[in-house]
């Protein structure tokens, strides 16, 4: 069984590393990372680097397509090209899924008109703007599509679509070998029970703050060169290529 990771430029590592991290563990599970070129992608905090070792041209199918989100996400709606590779591969996918905003890439695609899905807290309404209904749950699943809410639901969408593919007891083995039993120190347990202004600061940061950082060069790109995936008008600043 084939997993692929798509990866971009401004992605939310959790949202990506999450579900790999318990995905992954899947015996025989075959696990790559690709993008829209081959080389490394710098997460929305500029402070780390994921390699695309694959290209999204390269991939013929696979059995899990993963998408996660970040503000980075939010160029690629209008991107035909990227959302053209998402149609191709979903068409033969067993499953396909999705964390963050995320979900608003697979919606943008089309691929989940008519379909309830979940995503982000603050991001639902790009659900509707693409014919999609938002569910305030974790995670959804709605056919073979599987959505994960923001960035930590990652790894509960992975252990729910572990138990899907190879069992519960498979899904509650890796669940104890990565010890995810999460107790936050807070109260709240849904986003609706944040106390209001934090809800304002991350709504500010995601409007105005996210986009913001995509304009800045990553931390190491003197050491390594950095694909860009945005045309410069829409990141704003120079960037090194590969």
């Amino acid at each position: 069984m084939r997993l692929t990771i798509v990866i971009f430029d401004g992605l939310t590592a959790l949202d990506a590393l999450g579900g790999y991290e318990v995905l992954s563990r899947i015996p025989g599970m075959e696990v790559e990372f690709a993008g829209l070129r081959r080389g490394i992608v710098a997460t929305d905090t500029r402070a780390l680097g994921l390699l695309a070792y694959r290209e999204l041209a390269e991939v013929e199918h696979t059995d899990i397509l993963y998408v996660p989100g970040g503000p980075g996400g939010t160029p690629l709606e209008t991107d035909e090209a990227f959302l053209g590779h998402l149609r191709r591969l979903d068409a033969t996918s067993t499953w396909t899924v999705s964390a963050c905003n995320g979900a608003a890439l697979l919606a943008a695609a089309g691929l989940l008109k008519g379909r309830k899905a979940t995503t982000n807290w603050f991001y639902q309404h790009r659900l509707a703007d693409y014919g999609a209904t938002f569910v305030p749950v974790r995670y959804h699943r709605d056919g073979k599509y599987v959505t994960a809410a923001g960035v930590s639901a990652s790894i509960d969408m992975g252990l729910f679509l572990i138990a899907q593919i190879g069992g519960e007891a498979l899904a509650k083995t890796i669940q104890l070998g990565v010890e995810y039993y999460p107790a936050p120190p807070f109260p709240e347990r849904t986003p609706a029970e944040a106390p209001a202004d934090a809800q304002a600061l991350v709504r500010t940061f995601e409007s105005s703050m996210g986009p913001a950082l995509l304009a800045l060069p990553p931390n190491f790109s003197g050491s390594f060169d950095v694909l860009p995936t945005h045309p410069p008008a829409e990141r704003g600043g120079e960037r090194r290529t590969a």
